[in-house]
């Protein structure tokens, strides 16, 4: 791993490239579908705009190639690699809704060593190194104090019953459902990297993301670490580039999201598979 001056040198770099789009973003803010995607999935101009400039700034800055969520890049498991999402909650963005943001991490061997979201619509900023601490606005934050679930607001990913894919649906609502029972507040933001920030933040305990994409989660984690937040996927392993989901939160809050993550996620499929024999 580079050294704690080389990763402060690149963090600065790298916020200092999210600061010159910043006002591109908030200009560009309500752009409309232009690149489709897949279903309930599209990309704006603005993305495909924003990835190339921050791309083009962070490889002649910082010679480390970029890997983006529009046009790929070098895979982000082996070597040292920035991975960019030039805009986190596309759909919210689209709309005129402010929960958007720009996610950017470093990432070495599968493993994200910083992290940096910026939510210009909000003018709040989320930066560090994954050894800490956590920077909010330019200014290092406490760690994360251990916390109970029933005292927390948690995030969860986006749901849709019909949903299939590594986390179907069905998963995902049983997993809504015994959290909403444990915890002070549930809320669904529309934005993986706003939820994973505001956790490091500590605006919010925890957050439980169905998604897989490194793009939308590598930031996030290393946010969380930075705070000193734990972050796992749903085996409670911890998170690297091909885990297929997380579970991010503060000491304490995460052991318990976890227990109710794992609980009803095998209850889910006990289930599906017994309504799958009674058809047979």
């Amino acid at each position: 791993m580079a050294d704690p001056a080389d990763l402060n040198r690149l963090l600065a770099i790298a916020s200092g490239v999210l600061d010159e789009v910043s006002e591109r973003f908030v200009a560009g803010h309500g752009a409309p579908r232009s690149v489709d995607k897949g279903p309930n999935d599209f990309a704006t101009d603005l993305d495909l705009e924003l990835e190339r400039r921050i791309s083009g700034a962070l490889a002649e800055r910082t010679g480390i190639a970029v890997h983006g969520e529009e046009f790929g890049g070098p895979s982000a498991e082996e070597g040292t690699v920035w991975l960019l999402d030039p805009i986190d909650g596309t759909i919210n963005y689209s709309a005129g809704l402010p929960m958007a943001g720009i996610l950017l991490a470093l990432v070495e061997n599968g493993e994200p060593i910083l992290g940096l979201t910026w939510l210009p619509l909000t003018k709040q900023h989320f930066a560090g190194i994954a050894e800490g601490p956590l920077l909010v606005n330019g200014t290092p934050t406490e760690p994360l104090p251990p916390a109970r679930l029933e005292d927390v607001m948690i995030a969860v990913g986006s749901f849709d019953i019909d949903s299939r894919g590594r986390v179907p649906g069905t998963r995902r609502l049983a997993v809504i459902t015994e959290l909403s029972r444990r915890v002070a507040r549930l809320r669904m933001h529309g934005s993986t990297g706003a939820d994973l920030a505001f956790t490091a933040g500590g605006a919010i305990g925890g957050s439980v993301v169905f998604g897989h994409h490194p793009w939308d989660n590598a930031a996030g984690v290393a946010l969380v670490r930075a705070a000193g937040g734990i972050a796992t996927d749903f085996a409670g392993e911890p998170w690297r580039i091909g885990s297929g989901s997380v579970v991010a939160a503060a000491p304490g809050v995460h052991g318990e999201i976890l227990e109710i993550v794992q609980s009803a996620t095998e209850r889910s499929v006990a289930e599906q598979s017994g309504s799958e024999g009674d058809r047979t």
